[in-house]
């Protein structure tokens, strides 16, 4: 009797960017060629010093250890003095991750969450927040506060994802609001944890460099109430450093639940190779690369914005990071369509939850060539 081969593997929704070829194959028979302000990847060279850091390291035989070498985590802890305002950071309290996308998307299995358990994120947000519920078999819920929940749903809370700069919004949470966010979470003895990798791509009041105040992190100290405890902060280089290629990121915060990470971690084999490990040492003890960059996406950011406008798109919150939350006060399909037409493609906004309907992202990663023939086809 031959036994029947049942069926393997996950039962996820497909990959929601597949939906976009026939707004591609359309953009693409414009006759000087794609305009892709979609998915948002880096296109601008990796910083030299960086590739030079990356070479030097190349001779690794040995297998480097997942929670990051003594000198990463020290150059972590020192970045996060200098620039996100948490003093004193214990070295022990931080590891690298292969990405932060990884991190979003396993956090919940690592940390235990099991059937009946939810998962905060926000309202408008990145996808892969409710896929890691999905992979622990907890549960997603949208809320920008747990005070949106029922108390019987607020009950079961065991993580709550804040991301501020917020992908695809562009909204800052203020310390207030982080505060807040914090307070509500230990009160139910919920983990929260901040994706925070725009942190650096502030704009208008969150321009460091133009009078703006920085944005905060989780782990500020008016924010944390001088405990890291239930607290993650999510960081990634892939912004602020054109290293999106290398897959480094890190995670810091809570001692205990960085314990547990760094173990498990080992079971599984996630581990950061320790050349990307050097890149990334080198990578945090240079600030003048990453302004740079963002003097690069401010510049296209004030060339893009007002043809924008005048293709008839209102801009919402947008006060960080590298996309524009607009709409034209049509379904979100329609504007695509719209800037299809005109080799032009954008992030449909009704991949980011339902909320996102009627708008579209528009990405400030593409080169200035690119940018400018963006503008121009935008003209009326």
């Amino acid at each position: 009797m031959t036994t029947a081969v049942r069926s393997f593997g996950l039962s996820l929704p497909e990959y929601p960017w597949e939906a976009m070829a026939p707004y591609l194959a359309k953009a693409a028979e414009h006759p000087d060629g794609v305009v892709n302000l979609s998915i948002g990847t880096p296109v601008d060279r990796t910083p030299q010093l960086i590739q030079e850091a990356l070479r030097a390291a190349a001779d690794a035989p040995g297998y480097p250890t997942v929670h990051g070498t003594a000198a990463l985590r020290e150059a972590i802890a020192t970045w996060f003095a200098r620039r996100r305002g948490v003093e004193g950071l214990d070295p022990r309290d931080i590891m690298p991750t292969v990405g932060s996308k990884e991190l979003v998307a396993w956090l919940p299995f690592l940390l235990g969450l099991k059937p009946g358990d939810v998962v905060v994120r926000p309202t408008v947000a990145y996808p892969t927040y409710d896929i890691g519920a999905t992979f622990a078999g907890a549960t997603a819920v949208a809320a920008d506060d747990l005070d949106e929940l029922d108390a019987a749903t607020r009950a079961k809370v065991r993580l709550v994802w804040v991301n501020s700069p917020g992908n695809p919004t562009g909204s800052v949470r203020d310390v207030d609001s982080l505060r807040r966010i914090v307070d509500q979470a230990r009160e139910v003895g919920a983990v929260v944890a901040s994706d925070e990798c725009y942190a650096e791509l502030g704009w208008g009041e969150w321009d460091l460099q133009r009078g703006g105040e920085a944005v905060p992190s989780i782990l500020d100290p008016s924010v944390a109430g001088g405990s890291h405890e239930g607290l993650l902060a999510v960081y990634s280089l892939s912004k602020q450093s054109n290293l999106a290629g290398y897959r480094a990121a890190f995670v810091a915060g809570d001692s205990a639940i960085m314990a547990n990470l760094v173990n498990s971690r080992k079971h599984a084999g996630m581990i950061m190779p320790y050349p990307v490990q050097e890149a990334m040492r080198v990578a945090l003890g240079d600030d003048s690369h990453v302004q740079e960059q963002k003097d690069l996406y401010r510049g296209r950011r004030e060339r893009i914005v007002p043809a924008l406008e005048g293709f008839g798109l209102t801009i919402h919150e947008s006060h960080a990071g590298l996309y524009l939350w607009s709409t034209a006060g049509e379904a979100t399909w329609d504007t695509i369509g719209r800037l299809a037409e005109r080799g032009i493609v954008a992030g449909p906004g009704v991949f980011y939850g339902e909320a996102g309907n009627g708008f579209v992202r528009v990405a400030l990663t593409a080169s200035d060539e690119r940018i400018e023939a963006a503008v121009a086809r935008l003209a009326p």
